[in-house]
């Protein structure tokens, strides 16, 4: 990170962001045709940085690198977004050389569908029977044993098959021995049948006489004074599940042993969590699946009576400020507030519009800028700052109360469900059930979790804070080509000679690229991280910028609480710094994007590193919503 900040050489990754985000910039300036071009352009990139990355690999037997499935995203997302353009500059195309025609009435859909961030164009979440059948392909494709019966049955169409071609080569006047053959077959037939409903009976008996035994195993397990609640019940039904099945399969006896041989190797814990998930015939993958099921079909409901347009109103048009990367459903934001437009003048007095300037001469900004706070105090007291943000967030309006009802339901139940399959996991694990252990199972179990449900839990926390992103988009917009000294960034922090360092086309540009790789990201544990490396690089930008002979660089992660802690920046400088980051991204779905995050981290990721980088992302995102907005500046 540090060469990709100070020395100009960009990873593969963050280049391709910079092109795709100059496509964007086209897009949304309505310049279709030569955003048409910047995409193919992104995608022909990436193509080739993944070649080169192929036969480097190839030749050191490495194995992919992590940014690999990043850079097949975003070239998703171009490519989707080529199209997109393409059909607009076909229509427009077609307008021009053909007469208007009536619109053509389209049939109502069987399910809601949801907006998504293209104005009117419609992106519809699966229904949640579909969802399901979905989820259970993989263990439905599963192979399975026959049973006695079932064997017989498949000999005796053998038999009959050979019995048919034998018969067909005899001559009519051979009459005994198509007796005998008829004879033959029908014996044959009926002893199949009867051996092998013996052996059937047997196997029942057998797998009864094994059901009751581990369900006493089970039942000592569980053993209570008191009787037991549903969910026990239900725990104590899975647990003699997994009994049985480690009936049938050696591969968990070897785990444990190798668990038992080494307890503190975490590497053996992600391994085995993900093998476990991975067997489609496992009681806890089945359990997994049954429970992303339940949460699907209690999002569903909510997520669509959200995203439905009130009568009578027209879908919203995207707000050519907000630099999105999404058209489909694969970059979670599937669900936009209503972006605002710009202030009507009736509404308020107009603003002075921005014009970008370089970064060492005073703000061009002009009363809006003297609007902002004095970056030398704006931050010194954060205390008396949020409570600020708190109070006008709520004079800004309470959310609907049904609401915030479901997403607490939902919540709740998602807690619940990692619960229980953490539970599940160390009572038919034993070795997993220390500190450490128990942490990297329950991050192991997130991923898988989380990965197809995200789109779905975001859209819901975003219709719950859509006056808040709305308030974010608006400065975003406002705010989208302010100096950074205008933020309040001191000129000790910024470039002393830009040309010089050549590079990015603003400061702190790779910070932006790392901040906009969130998105992309399913698991809150990856995004909490993306969010990490995001206040590394302002660090490391800001060390390049200014650098101190007395600040020594920190490795490891036994860095603290605040990584900031030997940069040249303290937490006054990171928080105005950060704020300009946040503007530069154009993603108004940050704000969701921390509340989910919020909720879902671990307790304990949220005292350390990983908890002061999120308050501090938190911390920039109010202050950019209050920025002073014209005639609303106090």
């Amino acid at each position: 990170m540090a060469a990709a900040a100070g020395d100009g050489t960009v990873k593969p990754l963050q280049s391709a962001m910079k092109l795709a985000n100059g496509a964007i910039e086209l897009d949304t300036g309505n310049r279709p045709r030569e955003a048409y071009t910047e995409y193919l352009r992104t995608i022909h990139y990436i193509s080739q940085a993944l070649l080169e990355e192929v036969e480097t690999t190839k030749e050191a037997r490495e194995t992919v690198p992590p940014d690999t499935s990043k850079m097949l995203k975003l070239a998703q997302q171009c490519l989707e977004r080529a199209q997109s353009t393409a059909t607009k500059l076909g229509k427009t195309r077609l307008k021009a050389t053909m007469p208007a025609a009536a619109p053509i009435p389209q049939p109502a859909g069987r399910h809601r569908r949801v907006y998504s961030d293209e104005g009117g164009k419609l992106s519809p979440f699966l229904p949640p029977e579909i969802f399901q059948k979905l989820q259970g392909a993989e263990s439905q494709s599963s192979k399975k044993e026959l049973t006695p019966l079932e064997e017989a049955s498949l000999q005796n169409q053998k038999l009959k098959a050979a019995y048919e071609a034998r018969m067909a080569r005899l001559d009519p006047s051979q009459a005994m021995q198509k007796t005998s053959l008829t004879l033959s077959l029908q014996r044959q037939m009926m002893e199949n049948l009867v051996i092998a409903k013996a052996r059937e009976e047997t196997l029942q008996r057998k797998m009864e006489e094994r059901r009751l035994r581990l369900q006493e195993a089970a039942n000592r397990r569980f053993c209570s004074q008191v009787a037991l609640t549903p969910e026990e019940r239900e725990q104590r039904a899975l647990y003699a599940a997994v009994l049985e099945y480690e009936q049938d399969h050696d591969w968990p006896k070897h785990w444990k042993a190798k668990l038992k041989r080494s307890p503190g190797d975490l590497s053996l814990v992600t391994s085995l969590v993900s093998h476990l998930l991975s067997l489609p015939d496992h009681p806890i993958a089945q359990l997994l699946r049954r429970l992303q099921c339940a949460v699907y079909s209690a999002l569903y409901p909510a997520v669509s009576r959200a995203a439905a347009p009130a009568p009578g109103c027209c879908p919203q048009t995207p707000n050519p400020g907000s630099r999105r990367l999404r058209p489909s459903q694969s970059l979670h934001c599937m669900l936009s507030p209503p972006e605002p437009s710009a202030p009507r003048p009736q509404d308020c007095p107009p603003t002075p519009p921005l014009q970008p300037g370089p970064v060492g001469p005073p703000s061009p900004l002009g009363d809006t800028a003297s609007g902002l706070p004095d970056k030398d105090s704006s931050f010194e007291d954060l205390e008396q700052f949020l409570g600020t943000s708190e109070r006008q967030g709520q004079g800004r309006g309470v959310q609907p109360e049904p609401q915030l009802q479901q997403l607490k339901s939902a919540v709740e139940e998602i807690h619940n469900a990692i619960d229980r399959l953490l539970s599940l996991t160390l009572l038919a694990f034993e070795g997993l059930n220390t500190a450490a252990s128990k942490d990297r199972c329950l991050a192991c179990i997130e991923e898988p979790f989380f990965s197809p449900l995200w789109p779905l839990l975001l859209a819901l926390y975003r219709s719950v804070h859509r006056a808040r992103e709305a308030a974010l988009s608006r400065s975003m917009e406002l705010y989208r080509n302010a100096p950074p000294t205008a933020i309040g960034i001191p000129t000790k922090l910024l470039p002393q000679n830009p040309e010089a360092k050549g590079a990015t086309g603003y400061p702190y540009c790779a910070a932006a690229q790392e901040l906009g790789l969130l998105v992309l990201e399913s698991c809150p544990q990856k995004k909490l991280e993306c969010i990490v490396r995001t206040l590394r690089l302002i660090c490391v930008c800001a060390e390049d910028y200014c650098p101190t002979p007395e600040a020594t660089p920190q490795a490891g992660p036994q860095a603290g609480p605040q990584p900031i802690a030997a940069a040249a920046i303290g937490a006054d400088d990171l928080l105005p710094i950060l704020s300009f980051v946040v503007l530069r991204s154009g993603l108004p779905q940050l704000v969701s994007e921390c509340a989910a995050l919020e909720e879902f981290i671990h307790e304990g990721y949220l005292i350390g590193e990983e908890g002061y980088c999120l308050t501090s992302l938190q911390s920039a995102l109010s202050y950019v919503e209050l920025l002073p907005q014209g005639g609303l500046a106090k």
